[in-house]
């Protein structure tokens, strides 16, 4: 059985002991996660995502996950309109840490298999083996009609990113070789240095489709995936565990995301909860994301197409966690007894709640067994 105990072995924090893996996502991206117009000092800049990263070290996260954006969502606020590019963001990041891993989010159908493979190495080789690949078969249209591409077909997606992660597997682990598909074609294929990872970097993706689930379980090492509920999340990680195990003989690691609004009083959470999302909220944005994903009122109540929506706004469809330190912990607690091995959390202003949560959330989180504590750095004499 492929297991991810290579992984484990090298370090990668990934992989590590701690039970509940956590990670922000997003901070490349004006607006982050939230679709709200809600004052912010939150801006997608290299310093600003640096301070983020080294607050993340300190309290002993585990990664960063950016979104890969060529283009806004219009409404007043061109929802993620302002954003930096996934690999020259990670690159530059872990060059400015030690610990943290770091993503680089592809469009597959954006970049060739070739130049993905030789970046990534790269950033592989800056990070010493801290970073991976978030692969994205491409699902907004007028993002691919940027690039003068026509949207392929659903299934046909996965058949290209299949091609494509054959490929830079092949260039990542192989001398030399040929290689004929239906997309691609290498002539004698061949990329020095081989990644610092061996034999390559940790590969995940947000495969939710019978097409999708099946391209991560054959290819992937993590399952990124929403929650509706505990009860659902529970068996899609069941069901994700047993698919890459029944049909590939491979063991994968599951990931969700959460939108957190922690404060001292469960009243100001919900205060603040209702500001960014129903005050505030960028609901012709989010109306924009709903007709390109096909996510029409008519195909659903009007309860779920609210709940829906407002998700949405929160934060990009994760599981809101509203509360105080207690209760943001107690809600961790029963996200990792589904099984799931971390979550990505994304707040309206990184930089001015992260200092809130480290201090009273983590604690909680050591003492219930979910996290090891920090070990302080050697100070040398």
């Amino acid at each position: 059985m492929e297991n991810l105990d290579r992984f484990r072995a090298a370090g990668n924090p990934m992989f590590n002991e701690n039970k509940l893996k956590l990670g922000i996502f997003g901070s490349n991206c004006a607006n982050a996660c939230a679709v709200t117009m809600a004052e912010t000092t939150f801006r997608p800049t290299f310093d600003v995502n640096l301070a983020i990263a080294r607050q993340l070290e300190a309290a002993g996260w585990e990664c960063m996950v950016p979104i890969a954006r060529w283009r806004g969502f219009g409404g007043p606020s061109n929802f993620n309109g302002d954003c930096m590019e996934t690999f020259t963001w990670a690159a530059s990041l872990s060059a400015a840490t030690s610990k943290l891993h770091f993503f680089a989010t592809t469009h597959v159908p954006t970049l060739h298999p070739i130049v993905g493979a030789k970046m990534a190495t790269t950033i592989d080789h800056i990070s010493k083996g801290r970073f991976g690949l978030n692969l994205v078969c491409g699902w907004f249209t007028p993002e691919m009609e940027m690039f003068g591409q026509k949207m392929m077909e659903h299934d046909t997606r996965y058949e290209y990113a299949t091609e494509w992660v054959e490929v830079v597997e092949k260039l990542w682990t192989e001398d030399h070789f040929d290689y004929k598909g239906q997309f691609f074609t290498i002539n004698d294929g061949e990329s020095y240095p081989k990644p610092y990872q061996q034999p390559r970097p940790v590969l995940i993706c947000a495969g939710s489709s019978s097409k999708g689930k099946d391209f991560t379980a054959k290819y992937c090492d993590i399952n990124f995936g929403f929650m509706e509920s505990m009860e659902k999340g529970k068996a899609w990680v069941s069901d994700t565990k047993k698919l890459a195990h029944e049909r590939y003989d491979r063991e994968i690691g599951t990931f969700t995301s959460c939108p957190v609004v922690c404060r001292e009083t469960e009243k100001e959470a919900r205060d603040y909860y209702n500001y960014y999302v129903h005050e505030k909220g960028d609901w012709e944005a989010c109306e924009n994301i709903c007709r390109i994903l096909s996510i029409e009122s008519a195909n659903h109540s009007p309860e779920m197409y609210r709940l829906f929506k407002e998700r949405f706004i929160a934060g990009w469809g994760g599981y809101p966690m509203v509360g105080t330190p207690e209760q943001i912990a107690d809600m961790l607690v029963k996200l990792s007894d589904t099984g799931v091995d971390g979550t990505l959390l994304s707040f309206v202003d990184y930089v001015e709640e992260l200092p809130f949560f480290n201090a009273r959330v983590l604690p909680l989180l050591e003492q219930v067994g979910l996290r090891k504590p920090v070990q302080p750095a050697l100070k040398v004499a």
